[in-house]
């Protein structure tokens, strides 16, 4: 039987004696653990600050260009790989979903920063030279706590992390550009949570829009106010998202990724994944595994 790509455990990588979090120099890290440029998942969130190198990163299939003061934020369950070029450096953070929750009583407090949102094109920030050095320090001050191990360790390093965030999201990497009503934000927000919670068995808009209480063509007015894209295009991106997340584990058949993703039969979800790739199941799993 051929092997499925790996699922990494923080506790498994980690050398801290905190479980929950993971913190070093990127260059140190990649030393230890040269099998990461494979396509792998973590059950954690995961996030690298480069400041030398080149090469690139795929996320959810997705490709970046690697460059000097570049942030990637990626949260448990998506599928990412490496491909460096010359001598790779920055800071590395992986932290538990059970690190923060405890920590904060506002349980969604990070629903609040779109780099945790999943959305790969919100996953990856370039700083402006402006907030490089107060980021730079936050990430030393991280490292130098995770060497020092002092008293209340883990709540510092939940507060640095905190600061970074905080200073992240205030850094608009897009320029100037047009906010949504916070109606519109909060329903979107709403709108992506039930998705993540029922694309496998609700595939229509207008069932989504009975969950929201709104009707078909407002949740359509807002999806494409403020994503871009109709609401139905949203739902099926998710399922072939999952499909391609799916079909790198080569221990699962199409006929069993086809169930699980509660399609009829295995002709339809082919049919489903080339009409919206232009390629079959089978050809997009050879291409990427190769």
């Amino acid at each position: 039987m051929k092997k499925g790509f790996p699922v990494y455990d923080i506790c498994k990588l980690s050398d801290y004696q905190q479980d929950d979090v993971l913190i070093s120099r990127f260059g140190t890290y990649l030393k230890k653990h040269k099998d990461l440029h494979f396509p792998h998942k973590h059950n954690f969130y995961h996030l690298v600050l480069f400041t030398k190198g080149a090469g690139s990163h795929t996320i959810d299939f997705k490709m970046f260009d690697v460059k000097p003061y570049q942030v990637y934020f990626m949260t448990p369950g998506q599928v990412h790989s490496w491909d460096f070029e010359g001598e790779v450096d920055g800071y590395l953070v992986h932290f538990s979903t059970e690190f923060f929750p405890s920590f904060l009583l506002a349980g969604d407090y990070f629903q609040q920063f779109t780099f945790f949102s999943g959305d790969v094109d919100d996953a990856v920030i370039n700083l402006t030279p402006e907030f490089r050095p107060g980021i730079i320090r936050l990430f030393e001050d991280i490292i130098a706590e995770s060497e020092h191990d002092g008293r209340m360790s883990a709540d510092m390093i939940r507060l640095l992390l905190l600061q970074i965030f905080i200073q992240l999201s205030r850094m608009d990497k897009n320029g100037s550009v047009k906010r949504p009503s916070v109606y519109n934000y909060t329903l979107i927000k709403n709108f992506k949570r039930l998705i993540e919670k029922n694309f496998t068995k609700l595939r229509l808009p207008r069932e989504y829009a009975e969950l929201l209480y709104i009707t078909p063509n407002h949740l359509n007015a807002v999806s494409n106010d403020v994503l871009g894209i109709p609401a139905g295009e949203m739902i099926r991106n998710r399922v072939l998202l999952e499909a391609k997340r799916l079909l790198i584990n080569q221990d699962m058949s199409i006929s069993e990724i086809a169930y699980q993703l509660n399609f009829n039969d295995n002709s339809y979800f082919t049919k489903f994944f080339k009409n919206y790739t232009d390629i079959t199941p089978e050809d997009f799993r050879k291409n990427t595994l190769k």
